[in-house]
Protein backbone atom coordinates (compact mmCIF):
# COMPACT_ATOMS: atom_id res chain seq x y z
CA UNK A 1 0.00 0.00 0.00
CA UNK A 2 1.69 3.10 -1.29
CA UNK A 3 1.31 6.05 1.59
CA UNK A 4 -1.13 8.07 2.18
CA UNK A 5 -2.28 11.91 2.81
CA UNK A 6 -5.25 14.07 3.39
CA UNK A 7 -6.19 17.73 2.46
CA UNK A 8 -9.39 18.71 4.41
CA UNK A 9 -10.99 21.94 3.09
CA UNK A 10 -11.87 24.39 5.89
CA UNK A 11 -11.41 27.52 4.72
CA UNK A 12 -15.25 27.93 4.05
CA UNK A 13 -16.78 31.59 5.61
CA UNK A 14 -20.07 29.69 6.42
CA UNK A 15 -22.21 32.68 6.37
CA UNK A 16 -25.08 30.98 5.68
CA UNK A 17 -24.77 29.30 9.61
CA UNK A 18 -25.44 33.30 11.30
CA UNK A 19 -23.07 32.25 14.15
CA UNK A 20 -19.91 33.52 15.13
CA UNK A 21 -18.56 30.26 15.79
CA UNK A 22 -17.21 29.24 12.62
CA UNK A 23 -18.70 26.66 10.57
CA UNK A 24 -16.31 23.47 10.87
CA UNK A 25 -16.08 23.62 14.45
CA UNK A 26 -19.91 23.33 15.47
CA UNK A 27 -20.50 20.07 16.90
CA UNK A 28 -22.22 16.75 15.78
CA UNK A 29 -21.79 14.21 18.89
CA UNK A 30 -20.55 16.77 20.76
CA UNK A 31 -17.12 16.80 18.52
CA UNK A 32 -16.45 19.34 16.06
CA UNK A 33 -17.47 18.88 12.54
CA UNK A 34 -13.67 19.38 11.51
CA UNK A 35 -12.40 17.16 14.18
CA UNK A 36 -14.99 13.80 13.01
CA UNK A 37 -12.91 14.82 9.17
CA UNK A 38 -9.59 14.73 11.02
CA UNK A 39 -10.75 10.92 12.63
CA UNK A 40 -11.47 9.64 9.14
CA UNK A 41 -7.86 10.96 7.74
CA UNK A 42 -6.21 9.09 10.91
CA UNK A 43 -8.35 5.80 10.65
CA UNK A 44 -7.20 5.76 7.00
CA UNK A 45 -3.52 5.76 7.64
CA UNK A 46 -2.93 9.06 6.50
CA UNK A 47 0.81 9.74 7.52
CA UNK A 48 -0.15 13.73 6.47
CA UNK A 49 -3.11 15.25 7.27
CA UNK A 50 -3.27 19.11 5.79
CA UNK A 51 -6.16 21.27 6.77
CA UNK A 52 -6.93 23.84 4.71
CA UNK A 53 -7.72 27.01 6.57
CA UNK A 54 -9.09 31.02 5.85
CA UNK A 55 -7.32 34.00 7.00
CA UNK A 56 -11.09 35.06 7.89
CA UNK A 57 -11.28 32.37 10.94
CA UNK A 58 -8.33 32.15 13.43
CA UNK A 59 -10.45 29.95 15.55
CA UNK A 60 -9.76 27.40 12.81
CA UNK A 61 -6.47 27.90 12.59
CA UNK A 62 -5.90 27.27 16.37
CA UNK A 63 -8.24 24.73 16.66
CA UNK A 64 -5.84 22.71 13.68
CA UNK A 65 -2.79 23.78 15.29
CA UNK A 66 -3.62 22.79 18.76
CA UNK A 67 -3.99 19.10 17.61
CA UNK A 68 -1.61 18.97 14.29
CA UNK A 69 0.52 21.24 14.76
CA UNK A 70 1.54 24.42 12.89
CA UNK A 71 2.91 22.20 9.75
CA UNK A 72 -0.60 20.87 9.15
CA UNK A 73 -1.87 24.17 8.49
CA UNK A 74 -2.13 25.80 4.84
CA UNK A 75 -3.92 29.24 3.90
CA UNK A 76 -5.96 29.69 1.36
CA UNK A 77 -6.14 33.98 0.99
CA UNK A 78 -7.90 34.68 -0.76
CA UNK A 79 -10.96 32.21 -1.42
CA UNK A 80 -11.01 31.48 -5.16
CA UNK A 81 -12.61 27.93 -5.23
CA UNK A 82 -11.99 24.64 -4.11
CA UNK A 83 -9.19 24.10 -7.11
CA UNK A 84 -7.23 26.73 -5.66
CA UNK A 85 -8.10 25.49 -2.03
CA UNK A 86 -6.52 22.51 -2.82
CA UNK A 87 -2.83 24.26 -4.38
CA UNK A 88 -2.69 26.07 -1.33
CA UNK A 89 -1.73 22.65 0.09
CA UNK A 90 0.95 21.84 -2.09
CA UNK A 91 3.69 23.67 -0.40
CA UNK A 92 2.83 21.45 2.47
CA UNK A 93 3.00 18.15 0.65
CA UNK A 94 6.06 19.27 -1.46
CA UNK A 95 8.15 16.28 -0.33
CA UNK A 96 5.22 13.92 -0.16
CA UNK A 97 4.93 11.01 -2.74
CA UNK A 98 2.13 8.99 -2.28
CA UNK A 99 -1.97 9.20 -2.45
CA UNK A 100 -3.73 12.20 -1.80
CA UNK A 101 -7.44 12.14 -0.60
CA UNK A 102 -9.44 15.77 -0.78
CA UNK A 103 -12.22 15.82 2.11
CA UNK A 104 -14.46 18.65 3.82
CA UNK A 105 -14.50 19.86 7.10
CA UNK A 106 -18.00 20.18 7.09
CA UNK A 107 -18.81 16.81 5.73
CA UNK A 108 -19.14 15.28 9.31
CA UNK A 109 -20.33 11.99 9.25
CA UNK A 110 -18.17 10.57 6.06
CA UNK A 111 -16.26 7.66 7.71
CA UNK A 112 -13.00 6.44 6.79
CA UNK A 113 -15.01 2.91 5.68
CA UNK A 114 -16.34 5.05 3.22
CA UNK A 115 -13.55 6.69 2.05
CA UNK A 116 -11.12 3.90 1.53
CA UNK A 117 -12.29 2.77 -1.97
CA UNK A 118 -10.51 5.65 -3.34
CA UNK A 119 -7.23 4.45 -2.88
CA UNK A 120 -5.50 2.36 -4.96
CA UNK A 121 -5.99 3.66 -7.92
CA UNK A 122 -2.91 5.45 -10.92
CA UNK A 123 -5.29 8.51 -11.98
CA UNK A 124 -8.20 10.11 -10.11
CA UNK A 125 -10.98 8.74 -8.60
CA UNK A 126 -14.35 10.63 -6.94
CA UNK A 127 -16.43 9.55 -4.45
CA UNK A 128 -20.23 9.17 -5.59
CA UNK A 129 -23.82 8.78 -4.19
CA UNK A 130 -27.23 7.82 -5.76
CA UNK A 131 -28.97 11.13 -4.83
CA UNK A 132 -32.83 11.82 -3.59
CA UNK A 133 -33.51 14.70 -5.29
CA UNK A 134 -29.89 15.50 -7.32
CA UNK A 135 -31.20 18.90 -7.72
CA UNK A 136 -28.70 21.49 -7.72
CA UNK A 137 -25.76 18.31 -7.37
CA UNK A 138 -23.38 17.85 -10.20
CA UNK A 139 -23.82 14.84 -11.91
CA UNK A 140 -21.41 11.63 -12.79
CA UNK A 141 -21.15 10.87 -16.08
CA UNK A 142 -20.31 7.40 -15.88
CA UNK A 143 -19.65 4.67 -18.90
CA UNK A 144 -19.12 1.26 -17.21
CA UNK A 145 -16.65 1.97 -14.10
CA UNK A 146 -14.97 4.96 -16.29
CA UNK A 147 -15.87 8.32 -15.30
CA UNK A 148 -16.51 10.46 -18.35
CA UNK A 149 -17.46 13.44 -17.09
CA UNK A 150 -18.46 15.65 -14.04
CA UNK A 151 -21.05 17.70 -14.93
CA UNK A 152 -22.56 20.53 -12.99
CA UNK A 153 -26.89 21.09 -12.70
CA UNK A 154 -26.93 24.56 -14.31
CA UNK A 155 -24.88 22.99 -17.76
CA UNK A 156 -26.49 20.06 -17.98
CA UNK A 157 -28.45 18.89 -20.67
CA UNK A 158 -32.00 17.16 -19.98
CA UNK A 159 -30.75 13.88 -20.58
CA UNK A 160 -27.72 14.59 -18.29
CA UNK A 161 -30.45 15.74 -15.71
CA UNK A 162 -31.55 12.59 -15.43
CA UNK A 163 -29.07 10.97 -14.28
CA UNK A 164 -28.84 10.96 -10.58
CA UNK A 165 -25.67 9.98 -9.59
CA UNK A 166 -23.54 12.77 -8.19
CA UNK A 167 -20.66 14.25 -6.89
CA UNK A 168 -19.86 14.47 -3.56
CA UNK A 169 -16.74 16.14 -4.03
CA UNK A 170 -14.51 14.07 -2.07
CA UNK A 171 -11.33 13.18 -4.65
CA UNK A 172 -8.37 11.33 -4.85
CA UNK A 173 -5.11 10.42 -6.66
CA UNK A 174 -1.67 10.19 -7.01
CA UNK A 175 0.34 13.62 -5.10
CA UNK A 176 2.33 14.50 -8.45
CA UNK A 177 -0.69 13.65 -10.57
CA UNK A 178 -3.01 15.82 -8.94
CA UNK A 179 -0.90 19.22 -8.19
CA UNK A 180 -0.02 18.96 -11.76
CA UNK A 181 -3.13 19.04 -13.09
CA UNK A 182 -4.58 21.47 -10.33
CA UNK A 183 -2.02 23.79 -12.18
CA UNK A 184 -3.76 23.40 -15.38
CA UNK A 185 -6.69 24.80 -14.20
CA UNK A 186 -8.41 28.07 -15.39
CA UNK A 187 -10.72 30.30 -13.81
CA UNK A 188 -12.98 31.12 -17.09
CA UNK A 189 -16.07 31.20 -15.29
CA UNK A 190 -19.13 33.15 -14.17
CA UNK A 191 -17.55 33.37 -10.41
CA UNK A 192 -13.59 33.55 -11.70
CA UNK A 193 -12.73 30.69 -9.67
CA UNK A 194 -10.99 27.78 -9.90
CA UNK A 195 -12.63 24.57 -9.61
CA UNK A 196 -11.47 20.83 -8.29
CA UNK A 197 -13.87 19.43 -10.35
CA UNK A 198 -11.84 20.41 -13.94
CA UNK A 199 -9.45 18.01 -12.67
CA UNK A 200 -11.16 14.79 -14.46
CA UNK A 201 -11.60 16.73 -17.74
CA UNK A 202 -7.49 17.62 -17.64
CA UNK A 203 -6.73 14.00 -16.37
CA UNK A 204 -8.60 12.26 -19.55
CA UNK A 205 -7.00 14.72 -21.77
CA UNK A 206 -3.70 13.69 -20.58
CA UNK A 207 -4.43 9.79 -20.60
CA UNK A 208 -4.89 9.17 -16.98
CA UNK A 209 -7.70 6.97 -15.34
CA UNK A 210 -11.02 8.03 -13.82
CA UNK A 211 -12.93 6.48 -11.73
CA UNK A 212 -15.86 6.73 -9.61
CA UNK A 213 -16.54 4.97 -6.31
CA UNK A 214 -19.94 5.21 -4.05
CA UNK A 215 -20.79 5.98 -0.53
CA UNK A 216 -24.27 6.62 0.91
CA UNK A 217 -26.33 9.99 0.61
CA UNK A 218 -26.36 10.64 3.75
CA UNK A 219 -22.70 9.53 4.72
CA UNK A 220 -21.78 12.63 2.36
CA UNK A 221 -23.97 15.23 3.65
CA UNK A 222 -22.69 18.22 3.98
CA UNK A 223 -23.37 20.92 6.20
CA UNK A 224 -23.64 24.60 5.32
CA UNK A 225 -26.92 26.09 7.47
CA UNK A 226 -28.00 25.53 11.27
CA UNK A 227 -31.27 23.06 9.36
CA UNK A 228 -28.78 20.78 7.38
CA UNK A 229 -26.56 21.40 10.94
CA UNK A 230 -30.04 19.58 13.44
CA UNK A 231 -30.19 17.02 10.30
CA UNK A 232 -26.47 16.12 10.46
CA UNK A 233 -26.50 15.29 14.40
CA UNK A 234 -30.57 13.47 14.23
CA UNK A 235 -28.60 11.08 11.50
CA UNK A 236 -25.59 10.63 13.75
CA UNK A 237 -27.91 9.83 16.42
CA UNK A 238 -29.65 7.17 14.64
CA UNK A 239 -26.81 5.44 13.61
CA UNK A 240 -25.74 5.96 17.54
CA UNK A 241 -29.11 4.63 18.44
CA UNK A 242 -29.04 1.42 16.22
CA UNK A 243 -25.37 0.30 17.27
CA UNK A 244 -26.21 0.46 21.14
CA UNK A 245 -29.36 -1.41 20.73
CA UNK A 246 -27.46 -3.92 18.08
CA UNK A 247 -24.94 -4.51 21.16
CA UNK A 248 -27.61 -5.08 23.86
CA UNK A 249 -28.08 -1.71 25.16
CA UNK A 250 -31.79 -1.74 26.63
CA UNK A 251 -33.80 1.84 25.64
CA UNK A 252 -36.94 1.89 25.84
CA UNK A 253 -37.31 5.04 24.51
CA UNK A 254 -34.30 5.30 22.40
CA UNK A 255 -35.12 8.15 19.88
CA UNK A 256 -35.22 10.51 23.11
CA UNK A 257 -31.87 9.22 24.23
CA UNK A 258 -28.31 11.46 22.92
CA UNK A 259 -25.15 10.24 22.61
CA UNK A 260 -21.86 11.44 21.62
CA UNK A 261 -19.12 10.81 19.33
CA UNK A 262 -17.06 8.33 21.87
CA UNK A 263 -20.01 7.36 23.95
CA UNK A 264 -18.89 3.46 25.58
CA UNK A 265 -22.07 0.97 27.01
CA UNK A 266 -22.16 -2.46 27.48
CA UNK A 267 -24.48 -4.63 26.63
CA UNK A 268 -26.62 -5.52 29.23
CA UNK A 269 -26.96 -1.62 30.79
CA UNK A 270 -30.15 -0.34 30.75
CA UNK A 271 -30.72 3.64 30.09
CA UNK A 272 -34.23 5.31 30.22
CA UNK A 273 -35.70 7.64 28.17
CA UNK A 274 -34.60 11.38 27.91
CA UNK A 275 -30.86 10.61 29.09
CA UNK A 276 -28.23 12.99 27.38
CA UNK A 277 -24.56 11.69 26.99
CA UNK A 278 -21.64 14.20 26.91
CA UNK A 279 -18.46 13.27 25.49
CA UNK A 280 -15.87 11.41 27.63
CA UNK A 281 -18.86 8.35 29.11
CA UNK A 282 -18.07 5.02 29.84
CA UNK A 283 -20.74 2.89 31.58
CA UNK A 284 -20.38 -0.41 31.93
CA UNK A 285 -23.02 -3.54 30.89
CA UNK A 286 -25.46 -3.66 34.12
CA UNK A 287 -25.38 -0.39 35.09
CA UNK A 288 -28.91 1.44 34.49
CA UNK A 289 -29.06 5.81 34.00
CA UNK A 290 -32.22 6.82 34.91
CA UNK A 291 -34.66 9.18 33.15
CA UNK A 292 -33.54 13.00 32.69
CA UNK A 293 -29.97 11.88 33.89
CA UNK A 294 -27.32 14.46 32.01
CA UNK A 295 -23.34 12.50 31.70
CA UNK A 296 -20.27 14.13 30.60
CA UNK A 297 -16.38 12.71 31.59
CA UNK A 298 -17.40 10.01 33.86
CA UNK A 299 -17.44 6.37 33.75
CA UNK A 300 -20.23 4.09 35.62
CA UNK A 301 -19.39 0.26 36.86
CA UNK A 302 -21.75 -2.74 36.42
CA UNK A 303 -24.54 -2.52 39.07
CA UNK A 304 -24.14 1.71 39.42
CA UNK A 305 -28.14 3.20 38.78
CA UNK A 306 -27.55 6.97 38.31
CA UNK A 307 -30.48 9.22 38.85
CA UNK A 308 -33.39 9.94 37.67
CA UNK A 309 -32.47 13.54 37.56
CA UNK A 310 -28.81 13.71 38.54
CA UNK A 311 -25.61 14.57 36.87
CA UNK A 312 -22.25 13.28 36.59
CA UNK A 313 -19.66 15.78 35.52
CA UNK A 314 -16.28 14.81 34.16
CA UNK A 315 -14.22 12.94 36.69
CA UNK A 316 -16.77 11.04 38.10
CA UNK A 317 -16.10 7.49 38.67
CA UNK A 318 -18.48 5.45 40.01
CA UNK A 319 -18.05 1.74 41.76
CA UNK A 320 -19.87 -1.30 41.29
CA UNK A 321 -23.55 -0.70 42.86
CA UNK A 322 -23.05 2.56 44.00
CA UNK A 323 -26.39 4.59 44.02
CA UNK A 324 -26.43 8.40 42.44
CA UNK A 325 -30.23 9.72 43.32
CA UNK A 326 -32.54 12.39 42.44
CA UNK A 327 -30.90 15.98 41.85
CA UNK A 328 -27.36 14.68 42.89
CA UNK A 329 -24.06 16.08 41.20
CA UNK A 330 -20.97 14.42 41.49
CA UNK A 331 -17.54 16.00 39.66
CA UNK A 332 -14.44 14.40 40.07
CA UNK A 333 -15.33 12.52 42.85
CA UNK A 334 -14.57 8.54 42.89
CA UNK A 335 -17.02 6.66 44.81
CA UNK A 336 -16.35 2.82 46.25
CA UNK A 337 -18.31 -0.21 45.82
CA UNK A 338 -21.39 0.23 47.35
CA UNK A 339 -21.64 4.29 48.15
CA UNK A 340 -24.76 6.37 47.86
CA UNK A 341 -26.06 9.70 47.65
CA UNK A 342 -29.40 9.38 47.18
CA UNK A 343 -31.13 12.69 46.73
CA UNK A 344 -29.92 16.57 46.78
CA UNK A 345 -26.06 16.73 47.40
CA UNK A 346 -23.37 17.87 45.43
CA UNK A 347 -20.16 16.06 45.78
CA UNK A 348 -17.16 17.84 44.26
CA UNK A 349 -13.62 16.84 44.35
CA UNK A 350 -12.76 14.24 46.31
CA UNK A 351 -13.34 10.39 47.47
CA UNK A 352 -16.16 8.61 48.92
CA UNK A 353 -15.22 5.03 50.17
CA UNK A 354 -17.36 1.95 49.90
CA UNK A 355 -20.10 1.84 51.51
CA UNK A 356 -20.32 5.32 52.56
CA UNK A 357 -23.75 7.13 52.62
CA UNK A 358 -24.26 10.57 51.77
CA UNK A 359 -27.05 11.84 53.19
CA UNK A 360 -29.77 14.28 51.40
CA UNK A 361 -28.60 17.89 51.18
CA UNK A 362 -24.80 17.31 51.44
CA UNK A 363 -22.48 19.80 50.08
CA UNK A 364 -18.47 19.23 49.54
CA UNK A 365 -17.19 22.84 49.72
CA UNK A 366 -14.09 22.36 47.13
CA UNK A 367 -13.73 25.85 46.51
CA UNK A 368 -12.57 28.86 48.51
CA UNK A 369 -12.70 31.07 45.83
CA UNK A 370 -9.11 30.31 44.33
CA UNK A 371 -8.57 26.92 44.55
CA UNK A 372 -10.14 23.67 44.48
CA UNK A 373 -9.94 21.32 47.62
CA UNK A 374 -10.51 17.57 47.99
CA UNK A 375 -12.89 16.20 50.79
CA UNK A 376 -12.14 12.29 51.55
CA UNK A 377 -15.14 9.88 53.15
CA UNK A 378 -13.64 6.38 54.37
CA UNK A 379 -15.19 3.14 53.68
CA UNK A 380 -18.92 2.87 55.75
CA UNK A 381 -18.42 6.41 57.18
CA UNK A 382 -22.45 8.04 57.43
CA UNK A 383 -22.71 11.88 56.70
CA UNK A 384 -26.23 13.15 57.84
CA UNK A 385 -28.16 15.35 55.82
CA UNK A 386 -28.12 18.91 55.15
CA UNK A 387 -24.18 18.70 56.11
CA UNK A 388 -21.40 20.59 54.53
CA UNK A 389 -18.23 19.16 54.53
CA UNK A 390 -15.52 22.31 53.85
CA UNK A 391 -12.78 21.04 52.26
CA UNK A 392 -9.41 20.41 52.70
CA UNK A 393 -10.94 18.00 54.91
CA UNK A 394 -11.08 13.93 55.88
CA UNK A 395 -14.27 11.94 57.72
CA UNK A 396 -12.23 8.35 58.78
CA UNK A 397 -13.74 5.02 57.95
CA UNK A 398 -16.65 4.49 60.43
CA UNK A 399 -16.92 8.01 61.96
CA UNK A 400 -20.16 9.71 61.57
CA UNK A 401 -21.32 13.39 60.79
CA UNK A 402 -24.42 14.40 62.43
CA UNK A 403 -27.57 16.17 60.31
CA UNK A 404 -26.78 19.82 59.35
CA UNK A 405 -22.87 20.02 60.82
CA UNK A 406 -20.48 22.41 59.24
CA UNK A 407 -17.21 19.97 59.36
CA UNK A 408 -14.22 21.70 58.85
CA UNK A 409 -11.88 19.72 60.81
CA UNK A 410 -10.91 16.11 60.21
CA UNK A 411 -13.02 13.25 61.79
CA UNK A 412 -11.08 10.46 63.01
CA UNK A 413 -12.56 6.96 62.38
CA UNK A 414 -15.34 5.93 64.16
CA UNK A 415 -16.00 9.28 65.69
CA UNK A 416 -19.01 11.27 65.52
CA UNK A 417 -18.64 14.85 64.52
CA UNK A 418 -21.04 17.52 65.13
CA UNK A 419 -20.85 21.17 63.83
CA UNK A 420 -24.00 23.01 64.33
CA UNK A 421 -25.54 25.15 67.29
CA UNK A 422 -26.83 23.82 70.42
CA UNK A 423 -31.22 23.79 70.29
CA UNK A 424 -33.14 26.47 72.53
CA UNK A 425 -36.59 25.70 73.27
CA UNK A 426 -38.93 28.08 74.57
CA UNK A 427 -41.63 26.61 76.68
CA UNK A 428 -45.29 27.83 74.89
CA UNK A 429 -43.48 31.00 72.93
CA UNK A 430 -45.02 29.50 69.74
CA UNK A 431 -48.70 29.57 70.69
CA UNK A 432 -48.54 33.08 72.90
CA UNK A 433 -47.29 34.74 69.21
CA UNK A 434 -49.54 32.97 67.51
CA UNK A 435 -52.28 33.89 69.22
CA UNK A 436 -51.12 37.59 69.04
CA UNK A 437 -50.95 37.87 65.71
CA UNK A 438 -54.41 36.28 65.29
CA UNK A 439 -55.75 39.05 67.31
CA UNK A 440 -54.09 41.61 65.64
CA UNK A 441 -55.37 40.81 62.46
CA UNK A 442 -58.60 40.28 63.45
CA UNK A 443 -58.26 44.03 64.65
CA UNK A 444 -57.72 45.23 61.17
CA UNK A 445 -60.26 43.06 59.53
Amino acid sequence: MSSRAAIILAAGQGTRMKSPLPKVLHPVGGRAMLDHAIDAAEALGCERVVVVVGNHSPEVRAHVAERLGESAIAVQDPPLGTGHAVLAAREALADFDGEVVITYGDVPLLKAADIEPVFGGSGVTVVGFEARDPSGYGRLILVGESLEAIVEHKEATPDQLAVTVCNSGVMAAPAELLFDLLAQVKNDNAKGEYYLTDVVALARAAGAPTRAVFAAEDSVMGVNAQGELAQAEALFQKVQRDAFLAAGVTMAAPDTVHFAWDTEIGGGAVVEPFVVFGPGVKVAGGARIRSFSHLEGATVASGAEVGPYARLRPGARLGEDVRIGNFVEVKNVAMARGAKANHLAYLGDGEVGSKANIGAGTIFCNYDGFFKHYTMVGDGAFVGSNSSLVAPVTVGAGAMVGSGSVITRDVAPGDLALGRGGQETKPGWAARFMEAMRAKKAGKA
